[in-house]
């Protein structure tokens, strides 16, 4: 926008600049020259705030991370609420007004919400280090794991909402400007619980939903397995979760299960019909499904769910290192009888022994 002509304008600047006339007869009159010297000094002023106003108005901000779609951002704040709230991909665009600190530059830098449902063993936490190696993604963890936060669906939306008004403070925060912000979510920490309460909530506020699911459950079964014995007697001294490196990984892989031959079944069973309800509720919303092998097979799809979450696509990195890895038959101590149990039934999709990767 530029300012308005000097010379269309000119005498109403000739009447401001020249005090040298006296509009009462041309005598020269003190009362009259400090007048129009102070109407003209309100004028300086008064063209001074304009000049700043433009400024901020066309200010361009580099946002080259943000995505394409999401560029026209205004960068005064009062008038952030008159922009458009959803794009062409449809990715609900926020502008969150933190009560703890103030986004500076970044006010009306738009921000997507998110959410990563899926279960323990499942690769979340890997996932989720891929997606906070990137300096415009916050993912804060397992927000529910503390169950006085999901004690009821008040609470549960009370704790979402601080989550997406920036104000939850964990180790993901970043100085840079935040465009997508989240959580990771388990189906069991009240998820599944308050289900149609959580999907309405995810649908009303926009929230894109990340459904990672394992599909070979017996794997996960392995995993979940070998923690519960490592948390019970750790093997290293100290028990962890997650390793950064092979040697850490090869000590806690030595731990052979014994699965449960009576009770596999049905166990399979369960997760199968979890993950399908899950895919089922949350289908109201804006959902992208995403399977664990699929990513560790094919890396170059987290430039899709990055695109997904509405920011710049870059690769990611995580330290973490897988722990079981190799044929089943090297993971089970029962392995034959784990083999002849599940060989005849819907199952045995989840027996090849080339279902893995290093």
């Amino acid at each position: 926008m530029a300012l308005p002509s000097p010379i269309k304008h000119q005498p109403l600047l000739d009447m401001c600049i020249d005090t040298s006339k006296d509009l009462s007869g041309g005598k020269t009159s003190r009362k009259a020259s400090f007048i129009w010297r102070l109407l003209l000094s309100m004028l300086v002023v008064a063209c001074g705030l304009y000049m700043c106003f433009v400024k901020i108005n066309e200010r361009n901000f580099d946002r080259s991370f943000i995505f394409n779609n999401f560029q026209q951002v205004s960068t005064r704040h009062p008038f952030c609420s008159t922009l458009p709230n959803s794009s062409s991909t449809g990715l609900t665009q926020h502008f969150p007004r933190p009560r703890t600190y103030q986004r500076g530059d970044c006010t009306c830098t738009p921000v997507h919400y998110f959410v990563i449902l899926s279960m323990q063993r499942s690769g979340s936490g890997w996932f989720e280090t891929l997606l906070n190696n990137h300096p415009n993604i916050n993912s804060h963890g397992e927000v529910f794991s503390v169950k006085t936060r999901r004690q009821n669906f008040t609470v549960i939306s009370d704790t979402l909402d601080t989550v997406y008004n920036l104000d939850w403070s964990s180790s993901s925060n970043k100085n840079e400007c935040t465009v997508a912000v989240g959580l990771k979510w388990m189906l069991n920490q009240g998820a599944m619980e308050y289900r149609k309460e959580v999907a309405e909530y995810f649908r009303r506020r926009g929230v894109s939903v990340v459904l990672l699911i394992r599909r070979n459950a017996l794997r996960r079964l392995i995993s979940i397995l070998g923690n519960t014995f490592d948390r019970e007697k750790p093997i290293t001294g100290t028990h962890v979760s997650h390793v950064h490196s092979k040697a850490e990984a090869e000590k806690l892989a030595a731990f052979k299960p014994t699965l449960d031959l009576k009770h596999l079944a049905a166990h399979l069973k369960t997760i199968h019909d979890i993950n399908n309800d899950a895919l089922q509720t949350f289908n109201i919303t804006r959902l992208l499904v995403v399977y664990y092998e699929d990513l560790i097979k094919k890396p170059q799809r987290l430039m899709k769910i990055q695109e997904f979450l509405g920011v710049h696509p870059r690769k990611l990195e995580s330290r973490q290192v897988k722990i079981h890895v190799g044929p089943l038959s090297g993971l089970i101590a029962n392995w034959r009888e784990v083999y002849q149990e599940l060989n005849a039934t819907e199952f045995r999709s989840l027996l090849r022994q080339d279902d893995y990767y290093e």
